[in-house]
């Protein structure tokens, strides 16, 4: 069962998600946007227009997923997959903080973390000549 899996049972039809770090839209937001009102975030021009394009019935902005901002209760759910571990661990804290003044109450927020404490880059990440920086720190417990 995948995450979506989990997720799309526990929400009423056409409810706001968020998904931070959207990139070109394939596979989370075009899934979640057969159910629920989309908005995506990505900080890449050419992933946003491919997203549009990909997905034209969702919302995507292209902006830093720790500048934007959202009015409060906003969202039912928030998913993040593969991008906060690529925002730098002293601005994550402000981030989260963010995220749950976005989320209705009783709203879900499902993201991947790090397991580890680790804040480097790695070159040729997908491709020769690509650098990506990672942040993250160990998460101990969850709930």
């Amino acid at each position: 069962m995948s995450w979506l899996d989990e997720l799309t049972p526990l929400l009423p039809a056409n409810a706001p998600v968020l998904e931070l770090g959207c990139g070109c839209g394939i596979p989370v937001a075009i899934t979640l946007s057969a159910h629920f009102t989309v908005t995506g975030v990505d900080i890449s021009p050419v992933q946003i227009e491919r997203a549009q394009s990909l997905v034209p019935h969702a919302q995507f902005f292209c902006a830093d997923m720790s500048q934007v901002d959202f009015a409060p209760d906003s969202f039912a759910a928030v998913v993040a997959f593969y991008s906060i571990i690529h925002v730098p661990v002293e601005e994550q804290p402000e981030l989260f903080r963010k995220i749950r003044r976005w989320l209705q109450a009783g709203g879900y927020f499902m993201a991947t973390v790090g397991h580890a404490s680790w804040t480097g880059t790695e070159n040729d990440w997908l491709v020769p000549g690509a650098t990506m920086f990672w942040s993250h720190l160990r998460i101990s417990r969850c709930g």
